[in-house]
Parts: C-alpha cells; sequence; structure tokens
C-alpha cells in the first residue's frame, strides 16, 4: 500500500505540472508568440534604466549610482537626454534597443502599497481588480489563453505559476536542469495502468507525453551541452531551450527569474546586480536569436512585481519599493522609445518621498499591448484584466 500510494503521489503531481489535453497539444498555432518574464524580488529598476539627468539621483545614491553616459565602459549607455542603461547590457540588448527592437515604459507597475514580495506577485499575477475580491484560481495569463483561438501556452516554471492558473489546461516545466526524469518509463507505464479507466486517465497520459516531447526536443541540445559546447549555466541556456520550444510548440509563455532582492551591496557598474542583468541580458539576446525569422513575430515583456528605493540604504542596497520598469522586446516592438507617462525626478516627485511613483498601471499598459497584438476586443480585453482601461502606449 505504501508503494501504490507513492505512486498515486507521483502520478497525481505529473497531472498537476504537466498536465495539457489533446486539443492543447493539437490546437493550430497562434502566429504570434508572448513570452512573459517575471523577475521575482523587485529590482532596482533605477539601476537597469538610469535617470542620468537627475542630480537628485546622483545625491540620493552616492555609492551605487551609475555614471552619466561617457567615453568610459562602467558609465551608463545613452539612450535619450533623460535615460541611460546599464552599461554591462552594451553586447548583449543596446543592439536591440538601438535598432527598434527594445522599449522601456518607467514608473510602471500596480497600485498595491503592500510592499510585499508574495502579495504583490499575486495581486500582478492574478490581473484582477485590487478593489473587489480575489479568485486565485484565474491569472490574467490564463484568462488570455482562453480567448485566443489555438493558443498553446506553457509555462517554463518549477511549478504551474499563478497567472497560469484557470480553466484553459496548461502545462509547466522546468527548462533550469535537464536530466533523467524522476520517473522512467516502467514506472510512467504502471502509473498509467493504475489510472486506466478512470476520469483522471486522460490528464496522467498526457502529462507524460508532454514530459516526453520536452526531452525528445531537447535531446540534441544537450548532448551538445555535455560536451561543452554550450555553458549550462545562467539564463542564456534556459533562454535558448524555451526559445527552441517557442519556435514551433508553444506561443504563450511564462518563466520566472529570481535573485533581486538587492538588500545588501548591490554594487553599481559592477557587482552583484550587474551580473544579474548581465545574465538577463545575455539569456534575452540569445532568445531573440534561437528564434531566428520567428523574432519578427515575437513579444517579450519583463516584469518586476515592484521597484525598490530611490534613495540607497545604509547597506550600499535599497529596499522594496513601489514604482518598477517594464521592458518590451521583439522584433515588431516600436522600440528605442522610453514609453509612457513620466516624471522629472527629484524629490518632491517621490511617492511617499521613497520611491518611483506608479503613473503606468501594468493592468492597462499589457491590457493596450496585448490589443494591438492580437486585435482583442474591448469585451475580450475587459475578460482579461476586468476594469482596466487598455493605455495604447503604441509599442507594436
Amino acid at each position: 500500500m505504501q508503494r501504490r500510494d507513492a505512486l498515486v503521489n507521483i502520478a497525481s503531481m505529473a497531472a498537476l505540472s504537466l498536465t495539457a489535453s489533446t486539443r492543447l497539444l493539437a490546437a493550430t498555432h497562434v502566429k504570434s508568440r508572448l513570452l512573459v518574464v517575471f523577475l521575482r524580488g523587485g529590482y532596482d529598476a533605477c539601476s537597469l534604466l538610469v535617470p542620468v539627468s537627475s542630480n537628485y539621483y546622483y545625491a540620493s545614491r552616492p555609492d551605487i549610482s551609475i555614471a552619466k553616459p561617457s567615453a568610459e565602459l562602467t558609465s551608463a549607455l545613452p539612450l535619450t537626454a533623460d535615460w541611460g542603461l546599464h552599461p554591462v547590457l552594451r553586447e548583449s540588448l543596446f543592439p536591440y534597443y538601438q535598432k527598434g527592437e527594445l522599449a522601456f515604459v518607467p514608473f510602471a507597475g500596480t497600485h498595491n502599497l503592500s510592499r510585499s514580495h508574495f502579495e504583490t506577485q499575486d495581486s500582478m499575477e492574478l490581473g484582477q481588480a485590487l478593489d473587489g475580491p480575489k479568485n486565485y484560481r484565474s491569472g490574467f495569463m490564463n484568462r488570455l489563453a482562453t480567448v485566443l483561438s489555438g493558443s498553446t501556452p506553457m509555462a517554463f516554471t518549477d511549478r504551474l505559476p499563478l497567472t497560469l492558473q484557470g480553466s484553459a489546461p496548461v502545462p509547466n516545466t522546468t527548462l533550469r536542469s535537464l536530466s533523467k526524469p524522476s520517473v522512467d518509463a516502467r514506472q510512467s507505464n504502471i502509473i498509467s495502468s493504475m489510472y486506466q479507466g478512470t476520469p483522471m486517465a486522460a490528464q496522467v497520459s498526457d502529462g507524460f507525453h508532454v514530459r516526453d516531447d520536452v526531452m525528445r526536443e531537447m535531446s540534441t541540445e544537450m548532448d551538445a551541452a555535455n560536451r561543452n559546447a554550450i555553458s549550462a549555466k545562467g539564463f542564456e541556456l534556459e533562454a535558448r531551450r524555451i526559445a527552441k520550444l517557442m519556435k514551433d510548440r508553444y506561443n504563450l509563455g511564462f518563466v520566472d527569474v529570481g535573485g533581486w532582492d538587492t538588500h545588501i551591496n548591490q554594487g553599481a557598474a559592477t557587482g552583484y546586480l550587474a551580473s544579474r542583468f548581465n545574465e538577463l541580458g545575455s539569456g534575452l539576446a540569445a532568445y531573440a536569436q534561437e528564434l531566428g525569422p520567428a523574432w519578427r513575430d515575437t513579444t517579450v515583456v519583463v516584469m518586476s512585481e515592484f521597484g525598490r528605493t530611490f534613495r540607497q540604504n545604509g547597506n550600499r542596497g535599497t529596499d522594496h519599493g513601489h514604482g518598477s520598469v517594464f521592458w518590451i522586446m521583439g522584433g515588431s516592438v516600436s522600440g528605442h522609445q522610453i514609453a509612457g507617462e513620466q516624471v522629472r525626478i527629484e524629490q518632491a516627485s517621490l511617492f511617499q518621498n521613497r520611491d518611483f511613483p506608479v503613473l503606468n498601471d501594468y493592468r492597462e499598459v499589457l491590457g493596450g499591448l496585448l490589443q494591438r497584438q492580437y486585435g482583442l476586443s474591448a469585451s475580450q480585453l475587459d475578460s482579461i484584466f476586468p476594469g482596466a482601461t487598455p493605455r495604447d502606449l503604441r509599442l507594436l
């Protein structure tokens, strides 16, 4: 009985984490692709998109500010008269901005004021109105999948994230480390036979099919990595794997990247945060390169639950803030711009005298983006972001 219980638990996990209906796997593909990259931990947006025209920024960050654009390699990369880009992105993402395939939306985020990682992440992933009851079984990306005819969503995560939970069946699988499955073929057959003739039979079978399909798709790349042809460290390899699957199989994806809670010694042009930006930038560039011609029909949204305090703290880091900066990247993006409502950065413009204000509500910004990308109607957008008014920032 103990062995059978263990197998039942394994099957349940397979059904929950890898289940995809045959309708989902066989659906006609939507041409356009969307990948949402969620930076968990609240990244320091002022180090990514540097307010180079603000003297108050430099006064507020004597140890962790990024120098104004100059000939020095450690200075910000020039974007506009008011904004610069972290120098570690010179080789990876700066070229995409220059050729018009990358834009930024500062002062973006949610009006949730808890400054709690978990509460704010949940709120943003749900995409529901702040002043109403919450349905924790209905994330905004799942609602998007239900209105897109022929959508094939996938969560590239260990567990199905809140944003993809809902009525549409969504598989998930982590690509950070691909190795021998914990359940081998013999065990898979045993588990499948246990559920034969039950309501869960199709779910368990589909779960194993998704796992096997992903492993088969990645087998060639894994062999190359084992010969040290590709580094297995960091986000770049994971991003390439995601691109391989989204090129032909999935058109709606979600991945999260942790490690952005920089309370202590976050660094400036170099250091811990710079290394994280470098890893992320290299990964996003690799994702675009791996897609090849499919990049033309792909949009990437990079977001985080909140920004961080405008002033550095006593530990040469930053604390939980409010407004953040979103990244919009893709082959058809109207890039080379800093989009959305903005305000001159000085002490008087800070939210509660400490943070970026939220001037561009994420539900409105994403609603406007989805409207352009998919041509959704007002009623469809309202089903994704109930009560929100889409704002068309002309990012596509």
